[in-house]
């Protein structure tokens, strides 16, 4: 099978139907991720809020989701938890803290090892039908991270219940690089799902294999792998041909100190080795953090959204990505072509070998509710990412060159 790149080539008007060719099947146009358009109405319904003296901003809204920001307070916990159905986040916080609050408004260091629990400035009264996914933010997963939203009566990570009403929690756990951050940071974000449940959404699109056939999903430079159901399979590049030979970078062991509010200062080299094309191989040592990048240039049509499957044992004992949420325009402009998925590896409980071309994960495409977002991924909202190769988090500099 091989990719059909004669696609539109000017991305399709908001208001408008999708030009002919691409097809996406709307049973009932009110369900799916809500857009741009329906965050803003969900805050004005006030079912997303913030406190009075932190209003919710306008860039925290995306074309498909909305940043999050720590609030004030913090616990350092001795153990990650879920409340569970009879308890409040709070509840278990003080079974587990037998510290003092930790007060964000100057910031504080959150170090390497330690779970951490932030309130964050919004909270949510959701109705039925509407439920919440959260993931990192793509900065956060390529500090490696982990940033896991939690409720009160919560019995899984990153999940908000349809009728929940109340506040929200982040579950803050640096494994590589300890950080700083402060009332405000932004280190996830939410999205929310109209008529499915959040642990399987349902609203997933039809057609996703013509979608794919045209080279709406990725842009490949050779045949396409079969779907998994509705799937996209997306491959490792171990050979940098569009990197001058540079296939990712692996975390060093550092006791520098990253602040997360500060863009474009760090020296990489202080965090990071390079790695080169070694034979199209690359050995994962067992608990080390890497960045890597797929072969594929990936795509999201502006009446989708897409998420890569975190981790998946059949392919191996690693994970490929914990900010795995695309939101809608990402590598897009009439078709998929320019953005690379950037793949935040770990390898858990052995050492792994990966080989160029390898399988390392899958693409989940889902509909919008209520068709194309009003705003979309890309330049005009200054996104970090947008026709990326192999990138780093936007807190480094860029990589000085080789002196002969």
């Amino acid at each position: 099978m091989t990719v059909d790149n004669s696609c539109t080539p000017e991305l399709f008007p908001t208001n408008e139907d999708p030009p002919a060719g691409i097809v996406f099947e709307y049973p009932n146009k009110d369900l799916g991720v809500v857009s741009y358009q329906g965050l803003r109405t969900m805050m004005h319904a006030g079912e997303l809020v913030s406190s009075v003296q932190a209003p919710i901003e306008p860039n925290q809204f995306q074309p498909a989701s909305i940043d999050l920001r720590l609030g004030r307070r913090a616990w350092r916990v001795r153990a990650s938890f879920l409340p569970g159905s009879d308890a409040s986040v709070m509840d278990r916080v003080r079974e587990l803290d037998d510290l003092p609050e930790i007060d964000l408004r100057e910031g504080a260091a959150f170090e390497s090892g330690v779970v951490y629990v932030v309130e964050l400035l919004e909270s949510v009264k959701l109705g039925s039908g509407v439920a919440g996914v959260a993931n990192p933010k793509s900065s956060t997963g390529r500090l490696d991270v982990l940033a896991r939203l939690i409720t009160d009566a919560g019995t899984a990570f990153d999940r908000i219940q349809p009728r929940y009403e109340g506040p929200l929690y982040l579950e803050v756990a640096p494994q590589t690089f300890s950080i700083v951050v402060k009332q405000g940071s932004r280190l996830n974000q939410l999205r929310f799902h109209r008529g499915s449940s959040p642990a399987i959404p349902t609203t997933t699109i039809g057609g996703v294999q013509d979608l794919y056939e045209q080279g709406q999903l990725i842009k490949s430079s050779g045949p396409l792998l079969p779907l998994r159901g509705n799937l996209v399979p997306v491959t490792v590049d171990l050979r940098g041909e569009h990197t001058g030979g540079v296939i990712g970078y692996k975390a060093k062991k550092t006791t520098n100190v990253i602040h997360l509010e500060k863009v474009g200062r760090y020296d990489p080299r202080e965090f990071w080795e390079k790695i080169e094309n070694r034979d199209g191989r690359l050995y994962l040592d067992k608990g080390d953090f890497y960045i890597l990048a797929t072969r594929e240039e990936v795509g999201v049509p502006p009446n989708l959204a897409a998420e890569m499957v975190p981790y998946d044992s059949s392919s191996g004992e690693f994970r490929v990505h914990y900010a795995g949420f695309f939101d809608p325009g990402f590598g897009w402009d009439g078709c998929a072509g320019g953005s690379r998925a950037v793949l935040e590896v770990r390898s858990y409980g052995v050492s792994f070998m990966l080989e160029h071309g390898q399988t390392v994960g899958w693409l989940s495409y889902n509909r919008l509710a209520s068709g194309p977002t009003e705003k979309v991924y890309g330049a005009a909202l200054a996104s970090n990412y947008q026709g990326q190769t192999i990138a780093l988090a936007k807190h480094f500099r860029a990589w000085p060159p080789t002196r002969d």
